[in-house]
């Protein structure tokens, strides 16, 4: 399998793109997908499915022009929805654009298979009330939004934002993985579960 990171947007937002053998998954397209489009073309993956870690605007405003050139379906959690009547959903604020509305379906946690590959689908909120969580065993990989960077973590000042609630949703979901777990943050670089349970200055005594 195959895991590809774009940097897209004006806020440089992580897009995944996680690839079986002929089958891929995106996750978060933040901005223009004409790079992930030309990496599928190239190889002659069929996207299945575009997965959003949460819904702030951007993480998702590439999501239409993906679906569109794919018709894969959006999919992302329904405690978010809410967002999407605001700035932090549709963008337009800060001097940003606004994004273009997108068509998408409610994805809850559980075990679901994208691409072929198994994927345990964790609620994992703090940053947003409905910040998911993708771990793919196989891939040794879970893809967190803005849950939790290279000795950091995500914002808890927005909207549905709570400290709390994400220093707990780190503790039960994400350090309770594999030490060897790569954590794929919606900015920033990789890091691992074991690198940031013994060395992430928000946990420290973990």
């Amino acid at each position: 399998m195959t895991i590809k990171d774009y940097q897209l947007g004006p806020l440089q937002t992580n897009c995944y793109l996680l690839a079986g053998e002929t089958e891929a998954v995106a996750i978060d397209p933040g901005g223009d997908p004409a790079p992930v489009l030309a990496f599928l073309e190239k190889s002659g993956l069929t996207l299945t499915h575009i997965l959003n870690t949460h819904l702030h605007f951007d993480h998702t405003a590439g999501n239409k022009a993906l679906s569109d050139a794919t018709g894969a379906p959006v999919l992302g959690n329904k405690r978010d929805a809410y967002l999407l009547d605001t700035w932090l959903g549709k963008g337009g604020d800060m001097g940003l654009p606004l994004i273009d509305p997108f068509e998408w379906d409610n994805l809850e946690p559980g075990a679901r298979a994208f691409a072929g590959l198994e994927c345990r689908i964790l609620h994992t909120p703090g940053h947003s009330e409905g910040s998911l969580t993708f771990y793919f065993p196989e891939a040794k990989a879970a893809f967190v939004g803005d849950l939790i960077f290279y000795r950091s973590i995500g914002r808890t000042d927005f909207p549905g934002g709570d400290m709390d609630v994400l220093k707990r949703s780190v503790k039960e979901h994400i350090f309770t993985l594999p030490d060897e777990t790569v954590i794929l943050s919606g900015h920033g670089p990789e890091t691992t579960v074991g690198d940031e349970k013994n060395h992430n200055p928000f946990f420290g005594g973990f």
